[in-house]
């Protein structure tokens, strides 16, 4: 048996910091904040719908504080950015051929934003 001690690299909490593919890795991670807040006031929104169209009322009030909204636009934001790099790095993933041929990267990245503006439009009409 040896004595020696093994080496244990140094880790600080900012080690991301020094590469720029981290540092793009952690904000691309760090949209999910403002997602919370919006999944949190939109769930309260739905206990007060239940609540009566007072409590509605109150929630209605409170959603148009000027820094919900921000929230609210910060959430937006994040959640486009966030579906950008994931439409982005998709070709990469699985990459989809037909008759052997491999679809080109921005065909792919544009059918699946021709699917959101599809499913959003469907919605936007329907309510």
């Amino acid at each position: 048996m040896s004595n020696r001690k093994p080496y244990v690299r140094e880790m600080t909490r900012t080690w991301w910091k020094d590469h720029p593919f981290y540092r793009f890795y952690m904000v691309r991670e760090a949209t999910v904040l403002p997602l919370i807040f919006f999944t949190i006031f939109l769930t309260f929104g739905l206990g007060c719908l239940v609540k009566g169209p007072e409590a509605w009322a109150g929630w209605l009030a409170f959603m148009s504080n000027p820094i919900v909204v921000v929230l609210n636009i910060l959430a937006l934001a994040g959640s486009v950015f966030h579906a950008q790099t994931f439409f982005s790095m998709m070709p990469q993933v699985m990459p989809i051929q037909i008759k052997g041929k491999k679809l080109g990267k921005k065909v792919i990245v544009l059918a699946q934003w021709a699917a959101v503006a599809a499913i959003s439009l469907f919605v936007l009409v329907l309510v």
